[in-house]
C-alpha cells in the first residue's frame, strides 16, 4: 500500500489508478472493516487522529478529482461527502523528495513521457490535506535501501 503525500497529478495512469485503489482499502481499514492492514505504516498519519475518516475521504476526493479531469471513471459513491479540513496533516520535506524520487524510479521504467515531464519540477506539491514541515523522511516510511 502507497497513499502517495504527493499531489495526484503526478501520478501515471497505473499509479492513480493503484492509489484509488489502494485508498480505498485504506478507508475500510479506518472503518474497521478489514482483518489486515491494520497496522501498514502507510495509515501513521490516517489513524491516530479523531478525524482519520474525514481524512481519508478528503484525500480521495482529490484522487477522484485528478482521476475525472483525466476522463477516468470512478464512483465518488465510494466517498462520503465531508467539510473542509480545518488542521491539515504535517509532512516533512524530507517525506516529500524521498516520494518523488521514488515515483521518479517507477516512471524511469513504466513511463517515460511523465517521467520527462516530472523531472523538471522543482518544487513538490502535496495532496491537499498535507502541510509542508521541515523535516526529514518520515518514521513510518519503510525506505528501500537499494535506493540510497
Amino acid at each position: 500500500m502507497r497513499l502517495w503525500s504527493l499531489s495526484p497529478k503526478y501520478l501515471d495512469s497505473k499509479g492513480l489508478v493503484a492509489l484509488w485503489r489502494e485508498g480505498l482499502l485504506a478507508k475500510k481499514v479506518l472503518e474497521g472493516k478489514t482483518k489486515g492492514y491494520k497496522n501498514h505504516p502507510q495509515l501513521e498519519r490516517f489513524k491516530n487522529r479523531s478525524d482519520s475518516l474525514q481524512l481519508i475521504n478528503l484525500y480521495l476526493k482529490e484522487v477522484y478529482q485528478e482521476a475525472e479531469s483525466r476522463g477516468y471513471n470512478f464512483s465518488n459513491k465510494k466517498l462520503e461527502k465531508v467539510a473542509t479540513l480545518g488542521v491539515r496533516v504535517k509532512i516533512s520535506q524530507g517525506q516529500l523528495e524521498y516520494e518523488f524520487a521514488h515515483l521518479l524510479t517507477k516512471l524511469r521504467i513504466r513511463d517515460k513521457q511523465k517521467y520527462q515531464e516530472l523531472s523538471s519540477v522543482n518544487l513538490i506539491e502535496t495532496n491537499s490535506i498535507f502541510e509542508r514541515a521541515a523535516g526529514g523522511v518520515e518514521k513510518w516510511e519503510k525506505i528501500d535501501n537499494n535506493k540510497k
